[in-house]
């Protein structure tokens, strides 16, 4: 079962569309005795990385995310704001992330860049994977996913990063450390692509 994290951000919608296409039992979770039985976390997100922290914070939720991913093992892919708190702490704000993937979340204007870069970064883009297993088996290829951000995931040990992607530089727009995956695009809007990597999600 694919429970999906409703803690009042992200189109939780979508990822239960999705599923639903590929005939993937899943379901929204919004308390903790609901998170209790999860085999599969999806962690949504949009906005700012602290409002998203505050959110799950008061969801009642932590406590029992921090014990299925971190003492359970059980997987977890964290999207987009979802994936950036995965790290410690971001450029975007002052509070602490999960710190279940090591790193910073950065602005892309720390990045040697052009002056000019428009930002956010938005649409379709290429992404490499770092090996074609997980969730990239069979996207080793010619894989495209959409974007829509402003900050870039800065992992302290470059092994954690799974995929790259290129904007102004090469960044890491996708992490994994053991159970923990994040991916800063939309899988839930980009298609064959998308949908690839969440039924290999569900495969893990």
């Amino acid at each position: 079962m694919i429970s999906i994290v409703d803690y009042g951000l992200g189109n939780i919608g979508a990822f239960l569309n999705m599923y639903k296409r590929l005939n993937v039992p899943a379901k929204p979770v919004r308390t903790a005795d609901e998170l209790a039985d999860a085999t599969r976390i999806v962690l949504p997100g949009v906005g700012a990385f602290d409002h998203a922290m505050e959110l799950l914070d008061a969801s009642g939720m932590r406590q029992t995310l921090d014990r299925k991913v971190m003492q359970d093992k059980v997987p977890v892919v964290g999207i987009c704001v979802g994936m950036q708190i995965l790290a410690d702490t971001s450029e975007e704000g002052r509070g602490r992330g999960l710190g279940w993937v090591p790193g910073i979340v950065r602005h892309f204007r720390s990045m040697p860049t052009p002056d000019n870069l428009p930002l956010p970064h938005m649409g379709w883009n290429d992404v490499t994977p770092a090996n074609d297993d997980g969730l990239f088996r069979g996207l080793e290829r010619d894989a495209r996913f959409y974007f829509l951000h402003s900050f870039y995931y800065d992992t302290a040990d470059p092994a954690d990063s799974a995929a790259t992607s290129v904007y102004g530089g090469e960044f890491a727009c996708a992490v994994r450390r053991d159970n923990v995956w994040g991916v800063q695009f939309h899988p839930e809007k980009s298609h064959h692509f998308g949908a690839m990597l969440l039924r290999n999600f569900s495969e893990l």
